[in-house]
């Protein structure tokens, strides 16, 4: 049986740290920000943490355990 392919457009958008979770980007930060706040734009720098149902699947997709 041949390797499982890590998903390219998974590698580049998830992070997994030491603890098993996983780091993605927020979304709605890259465009339209005049009308958001200043402390929601600081939030969107800090990494968010996925959820436990779409962590499994972005580890399936990393190839992770």
């Amino acid at each position: 049986m041949p390797k499982q392919k890590t998903h390219s457009g998974a590698k580049k958008r998830f992070k997994a740290t030491g603890s098993g979770k996983i780091k993605a980007r927020h979304a709605m930060s890259s465009h339209i920000l005049g009308k958001k706040s200043p402390k929601r734009k600081r939030k969107f720098a800090t990494a968010a943490i996925l959820s436990e149902a779409d962590t499994a699947r972005a580890k399936r997709l990393l190839g992770d355990r």
